[in-house]
């Protein structure tokens, strides 16, 4: 199909564009881009005021599917994605079977290519059903196409076992993200330790619970040589050890999430609200600030959602009992326009570093760019579309969002994935 994209301001630091442009796609794949394009026939579509960026990448997804397609599944989580979009999501292995064998991985793979266009990848468990004792069978899944490794919803608690999980990772030049989480010092902890469990009665989650681990798994790296990619970084601490193993050079990367950048302990009062019980939890206002200043000087090389959908029935639950996440894909992008680009903060460029580019380097996934020959995935951002986020405006199958009632400025507009429209004018198209 060929389709021009005419007059919008199109941003991508990998080419050191930033200007108003066309940009022609046939084929699949950018054929041009430039000023006063035109095409013989085909789609015309006039983006005046619009910016195109390379298409979003998520790289941290709770897809529920196989086993939990109740709270979402493969279908709903890729519209989710588009609207929020999303060109490509990576999904977790903490499914119903677990995604442990090749067999799961290849029913996720098939079922996201008859379901939608948005490109679903996988993450395989590095241990049997997530148990961490017995290791996956790796190989089987790399054969099967993951492109990377977790037991994310708990980490690996024996040192010996991620040593060989990490081992074994490295000889098929792939990456383990790790959920660092210390169960001997989180023990039953359900907010951050301090503050919010001291003033709500509740069981406190230390920062150290997750430094620890973080400490642990980077020593991991050094020993094993092999990549690796902390989850949802919340802490200061865990951010400067992080920035360490950087500059002694380590294969270390880390994401972090816009609830724990821009929401924290303090957010939490009498209401017990389910919706900000996070694994792991809301921390400080001074780590937000911590996390930020990351974001600016490159610790932290992705913004990810940790997008968890869950029902209602399980959110309304007593706090101790309700599951733990937010919801995130259809957010995420107006969140950081919102609170970061718009106040000056990060630029438009340094956004599609975090959103677009950095996690396709860090999966080993083909760069996409706005240049020709490119693979056509892109994503186009009304800026100044102000909006509400509403509990019944979401696709998703779930609505356990942290952030209803928010008020926020830049929103999709449009999403194409190889050439073709998963997102047009707001509306998703099958």
């Amino acid at each position: 199909m060929a389709l021009l994209l005419k007059s919008a301001r199109c941003i991508d630091p990998l080419v050191g564009l930033d200007t108003i442009c066309d940009i022609s796609v046939r084929d699949g794949r950018i054929a041009e881009v430039g000023q006063d394009l035109s095409i013989p026939k085909g789609l015309t579509i006039d983006l005046t005021g619009k910016v195109l960026v390379p298409g979003l990448v998520d790289m941290h997804v709770h897809l529920r599917d196989p086993g939990q397609e109740y709270k979402e599944d493969i279908r709903t989580g890729a519209a989710a994605a588009a609207r929020g979009g999303f060109t490509a999501i990576l999904a977790m292995p903490n499914t119903d079977p677990v995604i442990d064998c090749g067999s799961v991985v290849r029913y996720v793979l098939e079922r996201a290519a008859k379901v939608s266009r948005t490109r679903i990848y996988t993450a395989g468990a590095l241990t049997a059903g997530l148990q961490g004792h017995d290791l996956a069978e790796i190989g089987d899944m790399v054969e099967a196409g993951v492109v990377a490794f977790s037991d994310d919803g708990r980490g690996v608690q024996d040192a010996g076992v991620m040593r060989r999980a990490m081992d074994y990772v490295k000889c098929f030049d792939k990456r383990v993200l790790s959920h660092c989480q210390d169960e001997s010092l989180v023990g039953n902890g359900v907010v951050n330790e301090g503050r919010a469990s001291t003033l709500l009665g509740l069981a406190g989650w230390p920062a150290l619970g997750e430094e620890a681990q973080i400490a642990r798994d980077i020593a991991l790296s050094k020993l094993t040589g092999c990549p690796l990619h902390i989850q949802h970084l919340t802490t200061a601490e865990g951010a400067d050890l992080v920035r360490k193993a950087k500059a002694e050079g380590l294969p270390v990367s880390c994401e972090v999430t816009p609830h724990h950048l821009f929401m924290n302990e303090d957010h939490l009062d009498a209401t017990y609200n389910t919706s900000l019980k996070m694994n792991p939890p809301l921390r400080t206002k001074a780590d937000n600030k911590a996390l930020i200043e990351a974001l600016l000087d490159g610790t932290i090389d992705t913004i990810a959602t940790d997008h968890a959908p869950h029902a209602a029935h399980e959110k309304s639950l007593e706090f101790e009992l309700a599951p733990y996440g937010t919801i995130g894909l259809e957010t995420a992008l107006s969140l950081i326009l919102t609170n970061l680009v718009a106040p000056g903060i990060i630029s438009w460029n340094r956004l599609i570093e975090l959103m677009a580019h950095a996690p396709r380097r860090i999966l080993g996934l083909e760069l996409v760019s706005l240049k020709a020959h490119s693979v056509a995935d892109l994503t186009i951002i009304d800026p100044e579309m102000t909006w509400t986020v509403e509990e019944h405006d979401f696709v998703s199958r779930s609505a356990n969002s942290a952030f209803i009632g928010s008020v926020l400025k830049g929103r999709v507009t449009d999403v194409y994935v190889g050439g073709y429209a998963s997102l047009e004018n707001g509306e998703l198209v099958d």
